[in-house]
């Protein structure tokens, strides 16, 4: 009788995923019919990024607002808005993803536009639009935008990617029109995550491999050329050659970010007792929020943030590849694209954090603040759990139609 208790849960889940009670639904629900373990690693990572963002952010929001949990109050409101996005999210089927992905690109793409023009400004970039008491960044809906439309056009031209080159650019191109609207923001980190994860996909859906070497040969040489045309990106990357040559210059962040670390040891001080979020280390709660997790619980913290967001990636590469099993292959391709966008932009935020690649402004999925982010990140990972349903649904129907 506990045993069922604790599975009634789950399975009430499961029914209300499917918006009925046929009895196709009925059938299943005696097997686990979404992935229980990314659920929970998705969970655990709001919940590890809802308390470092609270403890990294206090002094700053002492400072500014008078009000220590201002930010706290604030990603609280983002989480609760999340859960909403997400209960929707599970209700829409991947056909209709499917079927309207170009109007989800389209409307991306004007947001893109608009922000150039009515944008408020941070930090020298016009990356947000206001809304009341909400800023939105249509650079972070623009990633999942682009990857429902890539995955679709995918499921339609798969063989013009495989066999022409000309399949095989058709995408880049789109990619290649979001980057000019990003990079006139500017936000180069962006465009660096959409180009990385668009190659990842097509390579995995089959293109030639001298086609990519080609084209990395070409983003290599873009990227190159942005960061020499930008004085500040320039100062950047010498800044992360060496930061302790100015460390109260171009390097000082890196520096702050590099002595949380140090400080954090094996065990960390302790959740609270951080000193370099007492405005040492700018950013403490957004792009380096990772610093401050490495310097109050150590190396220990350190090392179980990651594991957990390796094995969200993990799980969602798996997904794709039963989903790409099961022959869907839109769910299958955005599947794999989620997860290469999810492991791609943790490990920029890591190693710009860590000295291990230049300071890019990205934020940690699911725990750095940010509510554009938090919302986009969690619709990604609830299209997870979508895709891996209608997998395993699949999956069942195809196995009572063989037993017959």
């Amino acid at each position: 009788m506990r045993v069922l208790s604790v599975a009634k849960p789950f399975r009430l889940f499961s029914r209300w995923v499917t918006g009925s009670s046929s009895a196709n639904s009925e059938s299943v629900e005696s097997g686990v019919m979404y992935d229980r373990t990314l659920l929970w690693l998705a969970i655990g990572l709001a919940i590890v990024g809802f308390v470092m963002v609270t403890s990294a952010s206090m002094p700053v929001a002492q400072r500014y607002t008078d009000d220590p949990f201002y930010f706290a109050k604030r990603d609280a409101i983002y989480i609760g808005l999340a859960l909403v996005c997400s209960f929707v999210t599970l209700r829409i089927p991947l056909e209709k993803w499917q079927r309207y992905s170009w109007m989800f690109l389209l409307a991306i793409i004007v947001m893109l536009s608009v922000v150039l023009v009515v944008g408020s400004s941070v930090n020298g970039a016009s990356r947000w639009i206001s809304l009341g008491p909400v800023n939105i960044q249509p650079a972070e809906f623009s990633k999942l935008a682009l990857f429902v439309y890539l995955a679709s056009y995918l499921v339609r031209k798969i063989d013009e990617v495989r066999n022409n080159f000309w399949g095989f650019l058709k995408p880049l191109g789109v990619m290649f029109m979001l980057a000019l609207l990003l990079l006139a923001q500017p936000d180069l980190g962006t465009v660096v995550v959409l180009f990385v994860t668009t190659l990842g996909v097509l390579f995995l859906a089959g293109a030639k491999l001298w086609q990519f070497l080609a084209l990395i040969g070409v983003g290599v040489s873009a990227v190159a050329l942005l960061i020499i045309a930008e004085p500040y990106r320039m100062r950047r990357i010498t800044s992360f050659w060496d930061p302790w040559a100015d460390p109260f210059g171009a390097g000082y962040q890196l520096t702050q970010s590099l002595m949380a670390f140090g400080r954090g040891e094996l065990w960390g001080q302790g959740l609270g007792n951080s000193v370099q979020k007492l405005e040492y280390l700018p950013e403490a709660h957004t792009d380096f929020i990772f610093a401050i997790i490495g310097e109050e619980l150590g190396y220990i913290g350190v090392v179980l943030v990651l594991l957990m967001v390796f094995f969200v990636a993990f799980r969602a590469m798996l997904i794709g590849r039963r989903a790409l099993e099961a022959g869907q292959r839109f769910a299958g391709f955005l599947a794999c694209e989620i997860g290469l966008w999810f492991s791609f932009q943790t490990l920029v935020n890591v190693g710009a954090a860590a000295g291990i690649l230049p300071t890019k402004g990205l934020t940690l999925p699911l725990i750095s603040y940010g509510g554009s982010s938090l919302l986009i990140m969690s619709t990604a990972l609830v299209l997870l759990l979508r895709i891996d349903y209608e997998t395993r649904l699949a999956n069942s129907q195809a196995h009572v139609r063989g037993s017959r």
